[in-house]
């Protein structure tokens, strides 16, 4: 069964928000190499590739309309040679995974849904097929912001055409996908209210059955929540939003989509609010603010991006260059009692949200071991008292006592009531546990 490819929430880094389509193989062992140093006991071990690798002309976050792609002579996507100077002579990411592997990390790729149409135009061999190109690709079926592609019919040579790329992904050793142009609906009206789940189904067959284990990750999103029984069957995690950026009003939607999802976190099947872009942001290109940035959100913002990805069990992606972090941004991917919650916690609910015109408090909830998790949000301008109501979520007339999470230490011990006082678009996380 697919979920046992993912036990706990994924974790790891994206070169998207930093490195755009641009992203080359010296940031990519950079990371790798920080990683291994900084950030592996705390669960942290995905480097994840992500989209154009196979372009040599990308260089920053906008994409080459009809440009060339490096492709084999099965119509196969490869790596750009220029910028990952390993992948010659057909070696792929291999050399690249390998490295990821010796530091005790894993290694995953971007890859868009369908067939190249430069496959298509040349009529490529399907490999292991009497197909070719022509025959699978679905010529309606393109992406709205991206022509590298076409969409796969579900047909005759389709499938093994999904099975070849995973059959090379396999041989590199990938060990995670992030497959986009697939969550997408509102595009997708001449096909199908799910965009094509028949492509969703041939990836989640083509990497049964291809040898290794790999989460598979379907993006961009917003995904639908009629989708969740099919999402589950197939993916680990799915997109719950369109690619979020450092911008306080994407951060508030964030609260409404964890709640629509709040009953489809379990073991193996995470939905996914997408990368967080903390850090050095946006390294060769200007997406979302200025180039080459530290985030934009707020340090109180920061703490609540993280306190709702943690307690909600989001995957984290890192979306910043790590070897440009200060000490504040690693201070908040090393918190061991965070990564525990991340990791073992269950059942994480929103418990209470009193706003008006989008200000106001929200609350949620989640179980751990012998403790409770909760989570006070400040979606005000100003600071905040929050009361946290301990007889109505633990037992009456008891003594509790309350860590909180990110200052790392006991603040007391409480009995029916906590109140804490939260900064302007902040949050405070805490354990509660019984004296």
């Amino acid at each position: 069964m697919h979920r046992k490819f993912a036990k706990t929430p994924p974790m790891g880094w994206n070169s998207w928000d930093c490195f755009g389509a641009a992203v080359n193989e010296k940031q990519l062992l950079e990371n790798a190499d920080y990683m291994a140093k900084y950030l592996k006991p705390y669960g942290w071990e995905y480097i994840v590739c992500d989209i154009q690798w196979y372009e040599p002309k990308a260089k920053d976050n906008d994409y080459n309309n009809f440009t060339e792609l490096n492709m084999d002579e099965y119509g196969r996507l490869m790596p750009a040679e220029n910028r990952f100077p390993s992948a010659k002579n057909g070696n792929g990411f291999k050399y690249i995974a390998d490295y990821c592997h010796n530091l005790g990390l894993k290694f995953g790729i971007h890859i868009m849904r369908g067939i190249p149409r430069q496959a298509v135009h040349a009529n490529t061999p399907i490999k292991d097929s009497k197909y070719t190109a022509r025959d699978i690709a679905h010529h309606f079926s393109v992406c709205p912001w991206n022509t590298d592609m076409y969409g796969l019919y579900n047909c005759d040579g389709a499938q093994e055409y999904y099975n070849s790329i995973f059959e090379l992904y396999a041989s590199w050793g990938v060990d995670f996908i992030k497959c986009d142009d697939i969550c997408v609906t509102e595009f997708r009206k001449w096909d199908d209210p799910y965009n094509a789940p028949h492509e969703v189904e041939m990836i989640r067959k083509a990497i049964d059955g291809c040898g290794r284990d790999m989460v598979l990750s379907l993006s961009p999103g917003p995904a639908d929540i009629k989708n969740a029984e099919h999402l589950a069957k197939n993916a680990n995690m799915w997109r719950m939003t369109g690619d979020f950026w450092d911008q306080w009003d994407k951060l508030h939607e964030m609260f409404d989509r964890c709640y629509t999802w709040q009953n489809e976190v379990r073991e193996g099947n995470y939905p996914d609010c997408d990368m967080l872009p903390l850090g050095v942001l946006s390294k060769n290109g200007t997406c979302h603010g200025p180039q080459n940035r530290m985030t934009q959100f707020t340090k109180p913002e920061q703490i609540t991006m993280m306190s709702l990805w943690g307690i909600f069990r989001s995957p984290l992606m890192m979306g910043g260059n790590m070897p440009e972090n200060d000490e504040w941004t690693l201070s908040l991917m090393t918190n061991e009692e965070y990564s525990k919650m991340h990791s073992t916690s269950y059942g994480a609910h929103q418990y209470l949200r009193n706003e008006k015109n989008g200000k106001g408090e929200i609350i949620w909830i989640s179980n751990g071991k012998k403790c409770k998790y909760a989570a006070l949000f400040n979606t005000t301008d100003k600071d905040k008292k929050i009361k946290l109501p301990l007889s109505d979520i633990l037992m009456p007339d008891e003594n509790y006592q309350v860590y909180d999470i990110w200052e790392k230490k006991v603040v007391g011990s409480y009995k029916n009531t906590f109140t804490a006082t939260i900064a302007p678009h902040g949050a405070g996380l805490y354990k509660i546990y019984n004296e």
